[in-house]
């Protein structure tokens, strides 16, 4: 069955760093872009940055640009973020997901709180 498994989240300081990671399985993961989304309390889902299926397109929400990154490696069937500098406002629920033009598939999300 298709799953996508977060993992690397936690608590950290402001100006720390985090590398969240998601595993998939049960799908063709390299036929697919890969987004990473996340989730505030009381705030909607937001869309927090894209690549491509190939890894050549990366797009970025404007607030973390240039302190997140996206990667994927196909050959493990993984997506990360690699997210420097955070900040207190970064704190939220982050959920990968997967899409093609007919499916979408979602993980679980992982909890990243940044606090002092």
């Amino acid at each position: 069955q298709v799953q996508l498994v977060e993992s690397g989240g936690g608590l950290v300081q402001p100006g720390g760093s985090l590398r969240l990671s998601c595993a998939a399985s049960g799908f063709t993961f390299s036929r697919y872009a890969m987004r990473w989304y996340r989730q505030a309390p009381g705030k909607e889902r937001e869309l927090v940055a894209t690549i491509s299926s190939a890894g050549g397109g990366t797009n970025y929400k404007d607030s973390i640009k240039g302190r997140f990154t996206i990667s994927r490696d196909n050959a493990k069937n993984t997506v990360y973020l690699q997210m420097n500098n955070l900040k207190p406002e970064d704190t939220a629920v982050y959920y990968c997901n997967a899409i093609e033009t007919f499916r979408n598939y979602w993980g679980q999300g992982t909890q990243v709180t940044v606090s002092s």
